[in-house]
């Protein structure tokens, strides 16, 4: 019995994946969009309720549907939920759910993808499934011993959670500020954030304008100066980061989104918090003890929440083993339409960017589809 060979898997049905099998269909391919949830925009369905995007809702959308009238300027999850599936529908996007990838492996000129509901083959697998995809926290010394609770950004849950509690945030990124964003309006007995370097921070509004709306002018500018324009503003805003506390800036801002995928943060009134002396600034943590933290510099502090504001990765390990797609952190080494040395793979929306994922999603899906089609 001869197999059947489609043309393209997507594995992932978030803003990427529904983007890249957009992208597809109008070149005229039609993509198996392969989910393994039971719904479009799990991840989202699983996050804390106060989650919101930080770009702009006109930087947040996907090629030819913006947001419907009336969604608030930076749409919280509800909003981005519906929208996702809205997407889909109004695209005729049909997504196979329940199809959970386990391995991807080279067959002859094609793939072979592997599922728990067997294999598929196709000549091109575009994946799709974030940078974002599993919580990481370090192994810190005596974690296991600590006495109050250590749980990852990722299960932030709602601010109500922290009222009357002594809340350490370990991380000075974008979850990092996205947490003390959020523990600023709770009810907390006292918020400290702990971090190995500076952060390179923006605020989420000048006034009523959105930050984010400049972003296509600092992504079109070469990388020193896109570093010192952040830096510029940030200083501008803020003034000097290291009065507060906070470690000096060991790379630029661009740089660091280039060279290390670190999401530039978004303030939306930490900072404030901060001056007011109602957040405290802290070297990183050392190690964990079954009463308190200890700090790089010795000293140590108590807290019944900490909170591991300290990244993501993608978990593509095992599916992809052994194709040498994968840096020694687990990111593809390509990205977009980049050509990689497995012609046919593809990664979407595997880094940050200045722009934003819904943007950059929508990018990078018509490129990779250009050159899927031969038209790139």
């Amino acid at each position: 019995m001869t197999e059947t060979i489609e043309p393209v898997i997507v594995i992932g049905a978030g803003a990427a994946g529904l983007a890249a099998a957009d992208a597809l269909a109008r070149h005229g391919i039609k993509a198996s969009v392969f989910e393994r949830e039971q719904r479009i925009a799990e991840p989202w369905h699983q996050r804390h309720e106060r989650l919101a995007l930080n770009t702009h809702r006109d930087m947040s959308f996907l090629p030819g549907m913006p947001y419907p009238r009336g969604v608030p300027a930076f749409p919280p999850k509800a909003a981005v939920i519906a929208y996702l599936e809205q997407f889909a529908r109004q695209r005729g996007i049909a997504v196979e759910f329940g199809m959970a990838v386990e391995r991807v492996t080279r067959d002859g000129d094609h793939f072979a993808v592997h599922t728990a509901k067997g294999v598929r083959h196709a000549r091109n697998v575009i994946i799709a499934t974030g940078h974002d995809q599993v919580p990481w926290m370090p192994d810190w010394p005596g974690a296991a011993t600590f006495g109050g609770r250590l749980i990852h950004a990722a299960k932030f849950g709602s601010p109500k959670d922290y009222e009357g509690k002594r809340v350490l945030v370990v991380g000075a990124g974008n979850s990092g500020f996205d947490a003390l964003n959020y523990l600023v309006g709770a009810k907390a007995a006292s918020i400290t954030v702990a971090g190995r370097a500076g952060p390179s921070v923006l605020p989420k509004r000048i006034g009523k304008i959105a930050v984010q709306r400049f972003s296509r002018i600092t992504n079109a500018l070469p990388v020193p100066i896109g570093n010192f324009m952040v830096a510029l503003l940030q200083r501008a805003m803020f003034g000097d980061l290291r009065k507060l506390g906070f470690a000096p800036v060991k790379k630029g801002a661009i740089s660091r989104l280039r060279d290390d995928h670190v999401a530039i943060a978004a303030d939306d009134g930490a900072i404030a918090a901060i001056k007011a002396g109602r957040i405290k600034v802290v070297t990183s943590v050392a190690r964990f003890e079954p009463e308190q933290i200890v700090l790089a510099d010795g000293s140590a502090i108590e807290a019944d929440i900490v909170i591991a504001a300290t990244g993501y990765r993608t978990g593509l390990e095992p599916m992809l083993d052994g194709l040498g797609v994968l840096n020694s952190n687990g990111a593809p080494k390509t990205n977009g339409a980049e050509p990689g040395n497995q012609p046919g793979l593809w990664f979407i929306s595997m880094r940050p960017s200045v722009l934003g994922h819904f943007y950059t999603a929508g990018q990078e899906a018509k490129a990779i589809a250009a050159k899927i089609a031969g038209k790139g």
